[in-house]
C-alpha cells in the first residue's frame, strides 16, 4: 500500500478480558499526534466498561459502530481464547467492516476472534506459541504457523505474543508510510525496527540454546556494515561459530538463510535512503553494499515488486 496524507483511522477492539499489553501498543504506536496521520479509538461490543485480563478493566466510549468508520480494526489478545467464541454481534461486526474494506489486525490470542469469522479459513495465520495447538484444533481450515512473529494476508493480519504486537504495528506503518517512519516510530518506542527471528526462539526448550543472543548481536553488527563485503564466512566468524553451524541455526531463528536476510536488510536501506535522501541509485547501491545501480534494481523488484524511481516517487508525491 502506497503512502498518503490521509487521516487513517484505527479501531481497538477491547473484548472481556483483553490483555494490556496487547491494547496498548497499537493505541501507542498509531497514537493521533501530528507528525503522524492516524486516528486512534478504542471500543468495544458496547460502550461502557469491559472487564479486562489481569486485574484491569476499560471503560470504552465506543460501541460496535466505530468498525463502521475504522480503516483498520485492531483485535486484542484476551483470556481463555479457546472456551467460548466472541457474542455474535462482534464477529458480524468483524465481517462487515472486512466487507467494506478495512484491514482486520489480530494481536496475539486475538487471532480466536478473527478465525471465529471464517476469515482466516484457508489461510496463514499464528497466535501465541501456547495457543498455537489449540486454534489449529478449533479452526482446522487455517494454516497455523507457530514460528512466525506476525503473519500478513493482505487484509487479514495476525501477530504471536504481547511483543510481537509490537512488530506487527511497525510492519504495518513501514507499509503505509516507509520505512523512516517506521524507524522513527521504533526509535520512539525504544524497540527494535524490524526483529526477524520467530517466535519459535521462545517457547521452552528442554535444552537452552545459548547461541541466540550471540546471533542478535551479530545481525545488529551486520546492520552497521551492510556496505561491506558480507559472506557466510565473515559472519560465522563474527558469531565464532562454524560457517555450517551458523547458518543452521540462523535458519532456525529467523526462517532466512544468513544471505536471503542480508540482502533484505540491504533492500530495506536502500527504501529508507530512497526516502529520505536525494542520493542517486548508483550512491545509494553503493551504500548498501549492492555495487551497482543495476543491482540494486534487479533485487528490488524481486522483492518488493517496484523499482527504486518508482519508490521514490511514491514518496514524493505524498500519494
Amino acid at each position: 500500500m502506497p503512502p498518503t496524507s490521509r487521516l487513517r483511522r484505527v479501531a481497538v477492539l477491547v473484548l472481556e478480558g483483553a490483555k494490556p499489553l496487547d491494547v496498548g501498543i497499537p493505541a501507542q504506536v498509531f497514537t493521533t499526534r501530528a507528525s503522524m496521520p492516524y486516528e486512534v479509538r478504542l471500543c468495544g461490543a458496547a460502550p461502557g466498561l469491559v472487564t479486562g485480563g489481569d486485574g484491569l478493566s476499560y471503560h470504552v466510549a465506543h460501541g460496535l459502530d466505530t468498525l463502521v468508520w475504522a480503516d483498520i480494526v485492531f483485535i486484542p489478545g484476551y483470556r481463555f481464547p479457546d472456551r467460548d467464541d466472541p457474542p455474535r454481534a462482534v464477529t458480524d461486526a468483524l465481517t462487515a467492516a472486512h466487507t467494506r474494506g478495512a484491514r482486520l489486525a489480530a494481536i496475539s490470542t486475538g487471532a480466536f476472534a478473527l478465525a471465529a469469522t471464517g476469515l482466516l479459513d484457508g489461510r496463514r495465520a499464528t497466535t501465541h506459541w501456547h495457543y498455537t495447538r489449540a486454534l489449529a484444533a478449533r479452526h482446522p481450515h487455517i494454516r497455523v504457523d507457530e514460528n512466525v512473529l506476525f503473519v500478513d494476508e493482505g487484509t487479514v493480519l495476525t501477530s504471536a505474543g504481547a511483543a510481537s504486537g509490537i512488530d506487527l504495528c511497525l510492519h504495518i506503518l513501514r507499509g503505509d508510510l516507509g520505512v523512516a517512519a517506521s524507524n522513527h516510530a521504533a526509535r520512539r518506542l525504544v524497540a527494535a525496527p524490524y526483529r526477524s527471528g520467530g517466535q519459535a526462539q521462545y517457547v521452552p526448550r528442554s535444552v537452552p540454546e545459548p547461541l541466540g543472543e550471540r546471533f542478535a548481536t551479530t545481525r545488529e553488527w551486520a546492520l552497521h556494515h551492510l556496505d561491506q563485503p558480507l559472506t557466510l564466512e565473515s559472519l560465522a566468524r563474527q558469531a565464532a561459530v562454524s560457517p555450517r553451524t551458523f547458518s543452521r541455526r540462523f535458519v532456525e531463528e529467523t526462517g532466512y538463510t544468513p544471505m536471503q536476510w542480508v540482502m533484505r536488510a540491504r533492500v530495506d536501506r536502500a527504501r529508507e535512503l530512497l526516502e529520505r535522501s536525494e542520493r542517486g541509485v548508483e550512491r545509494i547501491a553503493a551504500d548498501v553494499g549492492l555495487g551497482t545501480g543495476s543491482n540494486l534494481r534487479l533485487h528490488f523488484q524481486r522483492i518488493l515488486g517496484t523499482t527504486p524511481s518508482e519508490y521514490r516517487r511514491t514518496f514524493a508525491r505524498g500519494e
